[in-house]
Parts: C-alpha cells; sequence; structure tokens
C-alpha cells in the first residue's frame, strides 16, 4: 500500500525529478511525486507530495530526511493526511491568528464621514 508524505520547505527551484533523484540517493524508492505550484503565477509553492512504496519505507524518510538540507533548505518530512478526514492527526499549521475580515474597506467610509463632520 502507497504511503503519501509531506515534503515542506522546499527550494522554489526544486523539481519533481530533483526530488525524485533525492529520495533514490536516500535508498528510498518512489511510486509518485508531485511538486505543487501556485494556479496564478506558475511558480512552485514550496512544497510537494511523494508517495513511497510502504509504510516501512515512510518511516525511513521521516527518519533519514526530516530537517535535512536539499538544495540549501532544512526539508519538513511528515507523513500527510486527509485534512478533510475528521481524526487525531492535527494540521500542519503552525501560529493561528485571526483570518477575520474588517481591514480598511469597512472602516474607510466611516472614517471620512467622521472626517468630514468637522
Amino acid at each position: 500500500m502507497n504511503t503519501t508524505l509531506y515534503i515542506g520547505n522546499l527550494s522554489f527551484d526544486s523539481t519533481q525529478e530533483d526530488l525524485t533523484d533525492y529520495f533514490s540517493s536516500q535508498g528510498i524508492e518512489t511510486t509518485e511525486v508531485n511538486v505543487i505550484f501556485d494556479k496564478m503565477s506558475g511558480r512552485p509553492r514550496g512544497f510537494a507530495f511523494v508517495k513511497v512504496a510502504d509504510e516501512e519505507a515512510a518511516k525511513k524518510a521521516i527518519e533519514q530526511m526530516d530537517q535535512q538540507e536539499f538544495m540549501g533548505r532544512n526539508l519538513i518530512v511528515r507523513e500527510a493526511y486527509d485534512s478533510n478526514t475528521q481524526g487525531d492527526k492535527k494540521p500542519f499549521r503552525s501560529g493561528g491568528g485571526n483570518r477575520g475580515g474588517g481591514g480598511r474597506g469597512g472602516n474607510f467610509r466611516g472614517d471620512r464621514r467622521q472626517r468630514d463632520q468637522y
């Protein structure tokens, strides 16, 4: 059964061939490598998903490659998961904060009206 790995902190110059060769040099056979690209710019987004043959290969990849330098950056190698499913796995996001609206758009008109009153 294939296991999918999340590869983060990739160099923006990384290609699928680069990742395939790197995994191969570590003794890990890949069945599929997908570097993720930005839809608007067409440039790589700095992460990829790599399928390996089995769970043992995935464990080996995580142990050997997590935080190792590749093309000038330290990789993040984790087991990927479907974020749409419920379970005990937490997302890879760090930090947080409010992503709510607000901003200048809603307040600008109020500020202008207030300024015009004086």
